[in-house]
């Protein structure tokens, strides 16, 4: 299992990918029943994250939204290279198409959590409404962890 966030924690809400990474790594020690979780953040999904995926059963994917419903949406994933990357953006899709292109295998089973932020201004700080969202969001990823992914197989 990987936990893939990403986001700039100096924008904004758009730090409410990494922040439920370090909310996740906090609760881990105290959730034996999660198994092996891995944790991964960085500022945006570049194509070398392709690689990320090998040997993962699942991945759950997380990243900020100022279209989603609030508080947060949960959907499957499938590769798309008519999703493109460049330098700058990436989208969740593109990676698994780059996946299977660099493999010639199916990636694991993925989804993305996004949550809802409203402020993505430089030097702000996550909103009042963002860290509601995260709250709605950490509970839903811990029961996806304790073994609620049977809902969504």
């Amino acid at each position: 299992m990987l936990v893939f966030a990403w986001g700039n924690p100096s924008r904004g809400d758009d730090a409410l990918g990494p922040a439920l990474i370090a909310r996740i790594e906090a609760l881990r020690p105290t959730h034996p029943e999660w198994g092996e979780v891995a944790l991964l953040t960085d500022f945006q999904l570049q194509p070398e994250h392709a690689l990320d995926l090998e040997g993962r059963e699942r991945v759950l994917f997380v990243d900020a939204s100022v279209s989603c419903a609030s508080p947060y949406a949960f959907d499957r994933l499938r590769p798309s290279p008519g999703f493109g990357y460049t330098t700058h953006a990436m989208k969740p899709e593109a990676l698994l198409a780059v996946f299977r292109q660099v493999t010639g295998r199916e990636p694991p089973p993925c989804w993305l959590l996004t949550i809802r932020g409203n402020a993505f201004e430089l030097g702000a700080p996550l909103s009042a409404e963002a860290a509601a969202n995260l709250e709605a969001a950490a509970g839903f990823v811990e029961s996806l962890l304790s073994g609620h992914w049977k809902t969504f197989d």
